[in-house]
């Protein structure tokens, strides 16, 4: 998905390109790979208004940190659909994992996730 949001300092138009996880007709959820480090995540949480395109189709939405929870869930259920691409996000954020449901959620707990849910704006 093409995430457009608000620089946190400078305030100016950003964009990232960033993998759903997940979606449903509210909106969809993403993972930062590379923790709460990344910018375009640090940005979402200064000023969660945004706007997602998914293909040829934009929407505003808003912006929010998923608990670690329900990331150990959305993991448990990405794994099995994305097996390398979840070793991958894995491998990224410096965890080892031997492939059981258990791993992956302890993974989901520690990477944050963030879900964009559409906006009347």
């Amino acid at each position: 998905m093409l995430l457009t949001h608000t620089g946190r300092v400078s305030g100016q138009r950003r964009r990232a390109v960033i993998e759903v996880i997940e979606h449903d007709g509210t909106g969809c959820v993403a993972a930062s790979g590379f923790g709460q480090r990344a910018d375009w995540y640090r940005n979402v949480m200064a000023t969660p208004e945004v706007t997602v395109q998914i293909g040829g189709r934009a929407f505003p939405a808003t912006a929010g940190a998923v608990p670690a929870d329900e990331g150990a869930r959305i993991m448990e259920r990405y794994a099995p659909r994305h097996p390398a691409a979840a070793r991958q996000l894995c491998k990224i954020m410096g965890f080892e994992v031997d492939g059981s449901a258990e791993d992956y959620r302890e993974v989901g707990r520690r990477i944050p996730f963030v879900r964009f849910t559409r906006s009347e704006r």
